[in-house]
């Protein structure tokens, strides 16, 4: 090991662009008709494609949303009441671009394009408006017996109309890792891996799904080890963000390893993983595209995560620590 781990500790700078929200869910409202019914008239409206995309302002950071009586005079069936703010109250539903209405198709994007532009209000609807309308498109039929089901509570529930059975929005959970030697200074070292499906010269860190009857700190130490062959210690919780791809949350965590250890990139999973340096990643996020990791020949570009995803938040944390 290059030094003691605890010098090696960090946190994020801070909260992933996707983990930030202003708007308050108010739980309790999803059962209270009459109030959900008088506050439709000034309610908002996201509307969002079978693509997860919504209209964003052009060049700004705003949702484009729509007045609740342009759906009617209540909430249509299959929308979603994703909360309240300053009196306001805002939903959720499936469209798509109206021409008649003046809609303009272009501004309809996704939150991988950009969702880390948007402020915190917009990107907290929006992450849970794809969630839980993606949520709906998949539950139609009881898992019990399968029976059709229908939306209740606000569309935060759905009842089967056979055997009554209740099912509610899932969230799976992955982690996600950032393993590095736990050393201090510039020359401290950080492990990158690169899937087979992800384009030539794009690395990440590690991540994997948690499974059934598995701790979060049980699978960080399995994951790494199935995907690179290491052994990992001091795991450490860093942060977490909804991932809605379609239903996940990613939770995030720093651990430390031996860079002597040999590495076993995983068959089919790992095409490539490697140790860089603090400086090396610190010139990586300066030049956004950097050229290539020490020993490379043929001067490929490394292509970092993009500032949506807490693999990004997770590596400029990391190189702007000590």
């Amino acid at each position: 090991m290059t030094c003691s781990s605890a010098l090696g500790g960090f946190g994020l700078l801070e909260p992933p662009r996707l983990s930030r929200s202003t708007v308050d869910r108010e739980e309790p409202l999803r059962t209270d008709a009459a109030r959900l019914a008088a506050g439709w008239r000034g309610a908002r409206v996201l509307v969002v494609d079978e693509k997860g995309r919504t209209p964003i302002e052009a060049g700004g950071h705003e949702l484009l949303t729509k007045r609740g009586p342009e759906f009617g005079d209540a909430p249509p069936p299959g929308a979603v009441f994703l909360g309240e703010q300053a009196g306001v109250a805002y939903w959720a539903v499936r469209g798509r671009p109206s021409l008649v209405d003046g809609d303009d198709p272009a501004a309809w994007q996704d939150l991988r394009a950009r969702g880390a532009d948007l402020d915190a209000t917009g990107a907290g609807l929006m992450v849970t408006a794809v969630a839980t309308l993606g949520w709906h498109d998949n539950a139609g039929f009881c898992a019990r017996c399968g029976s059709p089901t229908e939306p209740r509570n606000a569309g935060w529930l759905r009842v089967c109309t056979r055997c009554g059975h209740e099912e509610y929005p899932r969230t799976d959970p992955a982690i996600i890792c950032l393993v590095h030697d736990g050393g201090a200074g510039g020359s401290a070292r950080l492990l990158l891996a690169r899937q087979p499906v992800w384009p030539a010269g794009r690395y990440s860190v590690l991540a994997g799904f948690v499974e059934a009857g598995e701790s979060l700190e049980a699978c960080v130490a399995r994951e790494i080890h199935e995907e690179v062959g290491v052994r990992v210690s001091d795991i450490r919780y860093l942060g977490s963000q909804a991932w809605p791809f379609p239903r996940s949350i990613m939770i995030g965590f720093s651990a430390v390893a031996d860079p002597s250890e040999p590495l076993h990139p995983a068959d089919g999973e790992i095409a490539e993983a490697f140790w860089l340096t603090r400086d090396e990643l610190r010139a990586a996020l300066e030049a956004g595209d950097w050229a290539a990791r020490a020993g490379d020949t043929d001067r490929r570009r490394v292509l970092l995560p993009g500032p949506v995803s807490i693999a990004r938040s997770m590596l400029e944390s990391w190189a702007a620590a000590d």
